[in-house]
């Protein structure tokens, strides 16, 4: 009985523990009112030294875990997903393009074999080559996103725009048309790396084909290259050259 004379019975200990008891479990497991469902949101770890790039394949000898410019640091693994996805396929049109260089001196169904860099060339393929071009690249995108690509427009904001799905693996295409894709872990992690190693080659070697035929305006088969042209640069060389035939004629 309460001093004021109330008859109102007293909370007893065992209430008190429970409602304590309660309420501590609720704050543990985060409940959310009975107003909405409960949607649990985990956070998505973040990269680490201890497991470089999250696992995927590529930091290999001699370079290892090169990442100069910290870029791994804090980024989570759907991002850092992104990027190999991207550097995939890069590799892989570059590999196709520096290919495509050294064969299109001999063999060049769709080019009028009038010599001179490719690029000189393109802007004068016909309407139709340009439409099946587009067409087949188009065909090959939407594949390829279909494939390893959150719907944009599927969720509430924008968290699913440039975001890959979920049980995708970068470059994973599901295409093998020879059977080529190894079943045992570490040879396809093997092959997974030299992709990556001709992929990267590939890139440099597109690029530095396409820098050659923009300085020089001749085709990799057409330009005179020197051992000498290499160490000194082609001012050297040239200079070398005009010194040599000044000599040459006063001597005679």
């Amino acid at each position: 009985r309460s001093r004021s004379g109330s008859h109102l019975p007293e909370p007893s200990t065992f209430v008190i523990a429970m409602s304590l008891a309660l309420a501590s479990s609720s704050l543990a497991l985060n409940v959310a009112p009975r107003s909405g469902p409960v949607k649990a949101v985990a956070a998505e770890p973040v990269a680490s030294k201890a497991d470089f790039a999250y696992g995927l394949p590529g930091n290999i000898a001699p370079a290892g875990n090169f990442d100069p410019a910290n870029l791994l640091e804090g980024t989570s693994k759907s991002e850092v997903y992104r990027w190999r996805e991207a550097e995939l396929t890069h590799g892989r049109v570059g590999m196709l393009a520096a290919a495509g260089f050294l064969v299109q001196e001999g063999f060049h169904p769709l080019f009028s074999a009038d010599g001179g860099p490719a690029i000189e060339q393109i802007p004068a393929l016909p309407p139709a080559i340009w439409f099946l071009m587009t067409l087949g690249i188009g065909i090959c995108e939407t594949l390829r996103i279909q494939k390893g690509w959150e719907n944009p427009y599927s969720g509430d904001g924008q968290e699913n725009i440039q975001k890959l799905k979920a049980d995708y693996y970068p470059g994973d295409l599901g295409f093998d048309p020879l059977g080529l894709k190894p079943t045992d872990p570490a040879e396809l992690r093997e092959m997974q790396e030299k992709e990556l190693s001709h992929g990267r080659l590939g890139m440099l070697a597109a690029a530095g084909f396409m820098a050659q035929e923009a300085v020089s305006g001749k085709t990799w088969s057409q330009q005179d290259v020197n051992f000498e042209g290499l160490l000194l640069g082609g001012y050297f060389s040239q200079e070398a050259a005009e010194v040599a035939r000044d000599a040459a004629a006063s001597a005679l």
